[in-house]
């Protein structure tokens, strides 16, 4: 049986540190509950992933990077949901300014994705 890689510990650790930044946003903002109900809720995450990843080759793979195919899966997943979460903060945007609000805070979410995505395509332009 091999060791544990670093990176295999990366989603895990990724999910203990946002439960204890939820903990911490609770504890401050004086609603204990969110901060522990947060911090429990990616506390089981990370242990989920962690006892899963030995029985699931698509977790394995996410975790540990060297399957090309679960990488593409990713890749495509990954592309979907930012697609899906693009139109809905668009579709907040529009119904924010509809109920007469000003837009914000979807007009800045939107325009951190646009200019995301052109930086991104230019950065790959130039690398190709």
């Amino acid at each position: 049986m091999r060791g544990v890689e670093p990176k295999e510990l990366a989603v895990p650790a990724i999910a203990v540190a946002a439960g204890v930044a939820y903990l911490v946003a609770g504890l401050v903002s004086g609603n204990t509950g969110f901060g522990v109900a947060g911090l429990v809720v990616m506390l089981v995450f990370a242990a989920v992933i962690w006892l899963v990843r030995r029985r699931s080759e698509t977790v394995q793979g996410l975790l540990d990077r060297r399957d090309e195919r679960i990488n593409a899966i990713d890749l495509k997943a990954t592309a979907f949901a930012g697609s899906i979460l693009l139109v809905a903060v668009i579709v907040a945007f529009v119904v924010d300014i509809a109920r007469g609000g000003d837009g914000a805070p979807y007009f800045w979410l939107a325009a951190i994705a646009g200019i995301a995505y052109i930086v991104s395509v230019v950065v790959q332009r130039l690398r190709g």
